[in-house]
C-alpha cells in the first residue's frame, strides 16, 4: 500500500545531496506558522496530506504556495510544494505496485516497455532542481491572461532521485538517426468520446534536453505521491514544469513535434490578444529570475534599524552567478550574497542583504545574473498566456519601516 511522503526533515539517512542537506542543519528546520483565520478551499482528496497553512488553493489541481512559506528552506518539502495538473490525476491505485509501472521506450535501436522495477536496476542519480509552472507569475500581468493567477508559489526546490535518460538509452541501443525530440507521454486517464490530441499531455523537447534528464520515482527522498506524478516523472531540469511529464508511459525519440494540442497550440509565446499557432516559440528553458520572501506586507511593519532582506534566485539550464537588491524600487542597487548550500546548477540560491532602513515605506526588489550573462529584466515579455514572467519590477514587494 502507497503511504503519503513522509517528511523531507525525517528523511536525513539519505545518501549524497539529501544527506549534505541534514549535515548543515536542515534536519532541525521547522515549518512557519500562518494564520487560519481567512476562509480557504478544503484541499483535494489526493493532497489531503499537505500542509493547508502554508497553501493557497485555487483549484482542485491547481494549489499555489505561500510566498511567505518558502522561508530560507533549500529544499521546498513536499507537505508545501505547489500542484499544477493538466487533467484530474489518476486513481491511487497505480501506486500500490509502483515497480510494475511501465513505460514504453521508442525510437531507440532496441524499443521496449520497461517496468519500474527494471529501471530501478540500471541505476540511479539524485537530482536538486527547480520545478515552476510556466505560468508562475501570471497573476501580475495587468490585462490578466485566462489561467490561475499564480504570483510566485506556483515553483519549488526539490530533489529528485531516478535513472538518467541517457543511461536507459544507451542500455536500448542509442536513439535513432533522424531523431530531433525527446517526447514524454503522461499517463493520465483521458475522458471518452474525445479525441486523444485534444487532451492528452504529451510534449516534445529538443534533444539537448536529454542532458541531464531523467525518469524519477523519488521526490526528496520518498515515492513520489500521486500529486506529483508517481509512480514515474520524466524529470527535464532548467525546463519550465508542463515538459516535466507526470505518470510517464512513454518516451520516444521522433523525428516531429507531438501533434498533441498541448504542444501544438498549448504553451505558446502568443502575442496579447492572438491565437495559438505552432509558428509561435514554445515554452521551454526557464529564464533567470528571484523574488524576496523576506519582509514581506503581510508580516506586518517591520522595526527600523537592521534589516535581513533575503530570496531566491535560479535560472534554466545555467547557474545564477550573483543578485543583487534594490530597497527604493530600482532605482539603486547592491550586491547580495548568497548563503545555504550550493546544491548545483539547477537548484535554487538562497541570498540576503543585510541593510539599516530607517522609518518609510520602501519598495524591495531583486534582479538575478546567470552565467551565461543573461540578467533579469525590469519589464514582462507579454503574451496571451501570461508566460514566463521574470519581471524584477512585477516581483518586488512594498514594505513598512516603523
Amino acid at each position: 500500500m502507497h503511504r503519503t511522503p513522509e517528511s523531507f526533515e525525517r528523511r536525513c539517512a539519505l545518501k549524497g545531496s539529501v544527506a549534505a542537506l541534514a549535515s548543515i542543519g536542515m534536519a532541525s528546520w521547522t515549518l512557519p506558522v500562518f494564520s487560519q483565520s481567512a476562509p480557504v478551499r478544503p484541499l483535494p482528496a489526493y493532497a489531503t496530506w499537505k500542509d493547508a497553512g502554508s497553501l493557497i488553493v485555487h483549484s482542485a489541481t491547481t494549489i499555489e504556495t505561500k510566498r511567505a512559506a518558502f522561508g530560507m528552506g533549500a529544499i521546498t518539502p513536499a507537505s508545501q510544494l505547489y500542484i499544477r495538473n493538466n487533467l484530474p490525476p489518476p486513481s491511487a491505485s497505480i501506486l500500490d505496485d509502483v515497480n510494475a509501472w511501465p513505460i514504453q521506450i521508442e525510437g531507440v535501436k532496441t524499443p521496449t516497455t520497461l517496468r519500474l522495477k527494471e529501471l530501478k536496476a540500471m541505476g540511479e542519480v539524485q537530482l536538486p532542481m527547480v520545478l515552476q509552472c510556466s505560468g508562475n507569475g501570471r497573476g501580475f500581468f495587468p490585462n490578466k491572461p485566462s489561467g490561475t493567477p499564480w504570483t510566485v508559489g506556483a515553483a519549488g526546490c526539490v530533489i529528485w532521485t531516478g535513472v538518467p535518460v541517457r543511461q536507459v538509452i544507451k542500455a536500448l541501443g542509442g536513439i535513432n538517426k533522424d531523431s530531433r525530440y525527446m517526447t514524454g507521454t503522461g499517463g493520465e486517464v483521458l475522458p471518452a468520446g474525445v479525441d486523444a490530441n485534444s487532451v492528452v499531455v504529451e510534449r516534445s523537447l529538443p534533444l539537448a534536453a536529454m542532458k541531464d534528464a531523467i525518469l524519477a520515482w523519488d521526490m526528496n527522498g520518498s515515492p513520489i505521491p500521486l500529486a506529483h506524478g508517481g509512480p514515474l516523472r520524466l524529470i527535464v531540469p532548467g525546463y519550465q514544469g508542463v515538459n516535466n511529464i507526470k505518470y510517464i508511459k512513454r518516451l520516444a525519440f521522433t523525428e516531429a513535434e507531438s501533434q498533441a494540442r498541448i504542444m501544438s497550440h498549448g504553451y505558446r509565446m502568443s502575442p496579447p490578444g492572438g491565437k495559438a499557432d505552432p509558428s509561435q516559440p514554445s515554452v521551454l528553458e526557464m529564464n533567470v529570475k528571484s523574488w524576496i520572501n523576506s519582509p514581506l506586507p503581510e508580516t506586518g511593519a517591520v522595526p527600523a534599524g537592521p534589516v535581513r532582506i533575503q530570496g531566491v534566485a535560479f535560472s534554466g539550464t545555467a547557474a545564477v552567478q550573483r543578485v543583487e537588491v534594490s530597497v527604493d524600487g530600482g532605482s539603486s542597487w547592491q550586491a547580495a550574497r548568497f548563503v545555504g548550500p550550493d546544491l548545483g546548477p539547477y537548484a535554487w540560491r538562497q541570498f540576503v542583504l543585510e541593510v539599516a532602513l530607517p522609518p518609510g515605506q520602501y519598495k524591495l526588489a531583486s534582479r538575478a545574473v546567470d552565467m551565461r550573462g543573461a540578467a533579469q529584466p525590469q519589464v514582462r515579455e507579454e503574451n496571451a498566456g501570461g508566460y514566463n514572467n521574470n519581471s524584477w519590477a512585477d516581483h518586488a514587494v512594498q514594505i513598512t519601516v516603523a
